[in-house]
């Protein structure tokens, strides 16, 4: 019998990018829109399969290697971009994917714990299959995969937040 999480990956495996250039996407935002998809991944795998599982055993691997990788470059300045876009620009806020506003927002608890999704940290539930499923849509999303792009209006203003760090 398969679970409710395993038939939201299957559908998050349907999910392509065949129709857009993922090497003309913002550099930071690329790593995260895929760092994004991965911690997705990782977290239904979890819910999906034993713990011991090859897929879950090459998601370790994966993930462990992102947390060297997010330090380099602009990458680090991302979580602060998310927050920047919250007081400044709460209407392009707004429209982002809910698991990087959950994430990156200060003000919620919500977090990225051994590798997991983690909305509430004092809960023992997992996370809600919805929450999945509405993630994956708005991720592949061709209003938001449209935002990625360099000289998209998501990379302009990582952009111009960048450069006011720089004064």
């Amino acid at each position: 019998m398969e679970n409710e999480y395993f038939n939201i990956l299957r559908r998050f495996y349907d999910k392509s990018l065949i129709l857009e250039s993922p090497s003309e996407f913002h550099p930071v935002l690329h790593f995260y829109f895929l760092d994004a998809i991965a911690h997705i991944d990782y977290t239904l795998c979890i819910l999906s399969f034993n713990f011991q599982s090859v897929r879950n055993i090459m998601n370790m691997q994966y993930m462990r290697w992102r947390i060297d990788e997010e330090q380099v470059g602009d990458r680090v300045h991302f979580p602060a971009f998310i927050n920047w876009l919250k007081d400044n620009h709460p209407e392009r806020f707004a429209k982002l994917p809910t698991l990087w506003k959950e994430i990156y927002d200060t003000d919620t608890p919500a977090g990225y714990r051994s590798f997991r999704i983690v909305l509430d940290p004092n809960s023992t539930r997992p996370v809600p299959a919805q929450f999945f499923a509405r993630s994956i849509e708005e991720f592949f999303s061709r209003d938001f995969l449209n935002t990625l792009y360099t000289d998209a209006s998501l990379a302009s203003l990582f952009d111009e937040f960048i450069s006011t760090l720089e004064r």
